[in-house]
Parts: structure tokens; sequence; C-alpha cells
């Protein structure tokens, strides 16, 4: 996603010049992160920023204050001067209280801004990415993976390093302008000039130990950049291989039941070693990167600090200047050259953070290219929206497509009225598109999709989620834990045959690797007990569970809400009997073919009854289900019965 004409003429093609692509980076860095400081807090954040320049300021006065310090100890040493040396011992003692005081207060106010920068920066990316199912179809978008990868890793690393290090960075450089500014004027001050004759005319250059360090300064962090170019790359790669890794054994952690049950430890355990393998190749990358690096750096240091010496000295041996003033001149290059190598001495750190910036802002351009495509009024998407004039859901001339554009249904166009029940059969991948469309989640092809204005639909998944924390909290989502009381939360669990889990609604864990899938299934089916929805959508949301169980849940649900709308995705033909309409979705290319007629009103299926033979018919399976799987289940070990 282009942001600017000037990015794009950056694109393929034409690669800028270092100069204005390290520019076009900071603008569009400056994009992403430069609206914190406009925010709601933006004042506190304002005075935070103004108390880090004063305490910058005050920690570029301690090497200043030390640097005056010296020339008047070693003059006093010089002198053998007792006189003049003892004063410097309440100054010394001054400047060593001064310089804790500011660097212990500059660091509260840094990780204060540090912090709260990362928290704005992770609420404007987690907020897009967990908003209109971005976090869903993000992995279905087509092109790089690379670009849009791991978000969970850029949105908890990645913006880390931005926002720390980018103050860090910020912060080191200031102090390095105004140390440079401050040492240019005394190094200045004790330089002699320098003298020679061109022909008969004589030159004099002033500050010669000023246009040394300068030149000195110039050439190392020219080398250092030329040589430190490589390491950007380097560790971008290496962090996409950390991620990457980090990810698979998440992964692995989540589905562990799978895992065991086919005893796929051997299969994983090769995955992991693949994985590690890429964390391998870009550590030896980085590696050699940083070695190059530290060679030129390492002696590069050793040079700065004989250097100064080697340059003053032959002052002090002709007489021409005192200890004191020689020392000063040597600690004021010293500090000079050092202000002047900030790219040198920050070049991993630089590398670190362009390489996280620039994760974050491809995962922040993928989730705007998702909001821009799904709101241009020219763009090939499904258009989902509430219908003002009416209560039904109907779908008009609905083609679906495949995430690259190849069509799998065209031309569907249906209407769901209230009360009705219908059921989504036939082509398996097909059907769960349509489901998929109807929640808003799959906007690839054409055609509307007209939801009921007056209501909203519950979605029912295959696999309902599992939010970690307490079971009331798990029944109560995506509602609040305190939404409902403990006597609705111990029924609904009852009807839907898990009444043991009723003494535990207070428990917190992991219920997605407590619980099997079937009991996942019942956990859903308790769920929509309690909200109570007019507009239900399921999706094969009872196909864990045994035929008999299966069928009593949606006697149970049919039952429970008579005058619901009931839209069905599942494969079972015994569950035609308990809906009005079938349609039936063909293979590509087919036509869409509906079964029965039996709208409210026109000879629906006779309710259950409530007679106490029913309710043993009804809860009979529930009881055998209890007995497998709640009876020493709490590691999760519960299968499909089918299997």
């Amino acid at each position: 996603m282009t942001t600017d004409g000037e990015e794009t003429k950056a694109r393929p093609g034409s690669r800028p010049s270092p100069v204005r692509a390290l520019g076009i980076f900071l603008r569009r860095f400056w994009r992403l992160a430069g609206p914190f400081w406009a925010a709601e807090d933006r004042w506190r954040y304002r005075l935070l920023v103004l108390a880090l320049i004063l305490l910058t300021i005050g920690q570029v006065a301690i090497p200043i204050s030390l640097n005056l310090w010296n020339a008047r100890l070693f003059d006093a040493i010089e002198q053998h001067s007792f006189r003049r040396f003892y004063p410097l011992l309440l100054t010394i003692l001054t400047i060593f209280v001064g310089n804790m005081v500011i660097n212990t207060c500059h660091l509260w106010v840094k990780r204060q801004l540090q912090l709260g920068w990362r928290r704005w920066l992770t609420r404007q990316l987690q907020n897009r990415w967990m908003a209109m199912g971005h976090h869903y179809l993000l992995n279905r978008v087509p092109g790089e993976p690379d670009k849009h990868d791991n978000p969970d890793s850029r949105i908890a690393e990645d913006i880390r390093v931005t926002t720390e290090y980018a103050i860090d960075l910020a912060h080191s450089l200031s102090y390095c302008m105004m140390l440079l500014g401050s040492f240019v004027s005394i190094l200045w001050a004790l330089s002699s000039g320098i003298e020679f004759h061109v022909g008969k005319t004589l030159i004099e250059i002033p500050g010669f130990l000023v246009w040394v360090a300068f030149a000195y300064a110039a050439l190392a962090s020219t080398l250092a950049l030329w040589i430190g170019q490589p390491l950007i790359s380097a560790t971008d790669l290496r962090q996409t291989a950390e991620a990457n890794f980090r990810f698979g054994l998440v992964h692995a952690r989540e589905n562990a039941e799978a895992i065991a049950l086919v005893h796929g430890e051997s299969g994983e355990r090769r995955r992991f070693t693949d994985l590690f393998r890429g964390i391998e190749g870009a550590w030896q990358r980085q590696t050699r990167g940083m070695m190059f690096l530290s060679l030129f750096s390492t002696g590069y240091t050793v040079v700065s600090a004989a250097l100064p010496i080697l340059l003053v000295a032959p002052r002090y041996m002709s007489g021409d200047a005192t200890l004191g003033q020689t020392m000063q001149s040597a600690l004021a290059f010293q500090q000079l050259a050092g202000a002047l190598s900030w790219p040198v001495d920050n070049m991993q750190k630089m590398a670190e953070w362009r390489a996280s910036v620039e994760r974050v802002l491809s995962l922040r351009d993928a989730l705007d290219s998702l909001r821009a495509d799904s709101s241009r009024p020219d763009a090939h998407a499904i258009v989902v929206e509430k219908s003002r004039d009416r209560g039904s859901l109907s779908l008009h001339d609905l083609t679906i497509a495949e995430a690259d554009g190849t069509p799998v249904l065209s031309g569907l166009s249906a209407e769901i009225l209230p009360g009705e029940r219908v059921l989504i059969a036939g082509e398996h991948d097909t059907a769960v598109k349509l489901f998929k469309v109807i929640a808003g989640l799959w906007p690839w092809g054409s055609g509307t999709v007209s939801l009921p204005h007056n209501a909203t639909l519950f979605f029912l998944p295959q696999r309902p989620y599992m939010p970690i924390g307490s079971l009331r909290g798990v029944l109560a989502y995506p509602a609040t834990s305190d939404s409902f009381t403990e006597g609705a939360m111990r029924a609904a669990l009852a009807e839907v045959g898990l009444a043991a889990l009723g003494d535990r609604l207070t428990e917190r864990t992991n219920w997605d690797q407590i619980l099997g899938q079937a009991e996942q299934q019942q956990i859903g089916i308790a769920r929509l007990l309690l909200h109570r929805p007019s507009w239900i959508a399921m999706q094969e949301a009872t196909d864990a569970l045994d035929p008999d169980t299966e069928i009593a849940l949606m006697r149970l649900v049919v039952e429970r809400f008579p005058d619901a709308a009931l839209l069905t995705v599942g494969f079972h033909p015994e569950l035609a009997a308990l809906h009005h309409r079938t349609l039936i979705l063909p293979v590509s290319g087919g036509e869409t073919v509906e079964r029965g007629d039996r709208r409210p009103g026109h000879e629906p299926p006779p309710p259950p009854t409530r007679s106490a033979s029913w309710s043993g018919r009804l809860l009979a399976p529930f009881r055998r289900n209890e007995r497998r799987s709640l009876t020493g289940n709490r590691g999760g070990k519960h299968g499909d019965w089918r299997n």
C-alpha cells in the first residue's frame, strides 16, 4: 500500500538512494507513531518530553564540569598546591551527587515516555487487527506472507522495540548534539592554530584539534555506515526467523491433544529443527555483520583513546601549555570525537530498530489495505449491510470466490424470514464460505448480503472460542462474566448435559485444553441458551457429538427458540427434519438445489413435547456424555465418538 507519491516512485524499478530511502522511512515512521504526541494525554507526555530535555541538558553539564575539574586538578598536581587541591574534593562530591540524581530522574521520565508510547501504538495496531475480522482475513490475504505474518509477535515485540529504541536513539542523539556544541567551543579555545606557507603566503588554520576531530569522526562514521549495511538486513531476517520459531512452538502447544493422539511428536521435532535452522542461518549472517563492525569499532576505540594525547603532548613538552590544559584538551577531544561517533556507537541498535519499524509498518499497511479494499465503492467484494426496510436475511446475486478470485458459487439469491429454519448442505467448503460471508469474514466475490435491521445474528462456529479464564467467562463470552447469574449458568450447563461443570464455574484455566471438542460444542449451545438471540447461525456446531446427542441438542435449540430464525450449516441427513428448508450448494459450476417449503405457518416440524418420556429421551445421551467426558477427564482426553 502506498501512502504518497514519493513512496510510490521508490517502488521496484527505481532503487532510491540511501539518503532518500532513509527520508522515506522516517516519514513513514512518523505517520505511524507521530499522532501519539497529539493524542488524548498529549500534554502529560509533552511535559515529560520537556523534563527529558532539561535532564539531558543536566547530563551534558556533568562531563563539562568534569572537564573543567580535570584541568584544575592537574594544574594543582603540577604546582604541588594542596590549597587548590582540597576544594576540588568538595567539587567532585557535588558532581557525583548531581550525576546520580539527574540520571535517576532521567531514567524514570524516559521509561514513562516509552511505556506511554508503546501503550498507545499497541492499542492502535491491536484495535485495527482485532476488528472487522481482520485478524482472520490477514492470514488469507494473497501476496508475500512475510509482509504480515506473525502479527502477535509484531504487536508484542516489534512495537516494544519501535517505541523504546526510538526514544533511546533520540535521547542519545540529542545528548551527543548538545555535547558537540559544548566541547567544540571548549576545544577551539584550547587549540592552537596550524600555520603553513603556500609560496610566499602564510596560511593559518585556527582550532586545529577541532578540525582533526571532525575529520577523524567523519571518516570513522562513513566507514561504520558502509560496514554496517549488511547488519540491517541480517537483523530483520533474524527477527522474522525468531518470530516463526515462537509461533511454531505456540501452535504445537495449542494443538497438543491432536499431536499426542496421532503420536506426531517426531514430526513436530523435525519441524522445530527446520524452524531453528532458519534462526541459525540468520544468526550466522548477523554474526558476520557484527564481527566486521566490531573489528572496526574496537580499533576505533583504541585509537580514540590514544590520538588526542599524541596530538596535544607536543604543546606540553614544548612549554606552550600547562599539564591541566593538556589533559583538558585531550579529554575535550575525546568527548567531541565521541559525540561525532554517534552513528558508529549506535549502528546495531539502529539496525534492530529499523527492522522492527519495518515489520510494524508492514502489518499496519496490510490492515489498512484490508480496510480500504472493503470500503472502496468499486471494490470487487461482497457487500454485507443492514437492511433498513425489512427484517429478513436476504442474499442477492451472490458470487463467492477464493481469495485469488476463483469463483466457487455464482448467482445465489435467497431470503430467510424471521422464525424460519434453513439448513445449508451440499458442497462442504462452499457452505462454510457462505457461513463466513454472512458473518462478514469472507469478502471475496460479489453481490449483497442484507441482514435484518432489528436483530443481531448470533454465530456459533464449529469450535467455539474458549478464552483463558474462569468458566463463567467462557459461558458468558462475548459478554462479560457477570452478565448472567450463577443459577442461569448452572441451568444452561444442565440442559446441555454438563451439569457436573456447574461446580467449576469459578475455576480459572485453559478450558480449550481441558475440554474435548464435543464438550466445547455443548458449551457453545449453553452459551446460546444464555444469550437467547432471535437470529442464530450455526456452522457444524454439533458435529463432534454422537448422533443421538446431536439430534437431542438440535431439538433443544428448536424447542427453546421456536420463534428464532435458524441458519444451520450441517451435513447429516437427520438435521433436515428439524428445518423448514434445505439449500444444497453445488460443486463449482453447478446450480443450488432447494428442498422443502415448510416456512413458519406452513407445516413446521412438530416441536418436542415436555412429557416425561421426552425428557428421558433428551437427557439420556447427555448422561452418557457426562459419564464419558467428565469422569477422570481433567486432562482433556476426549475424542470424537464417531471415531
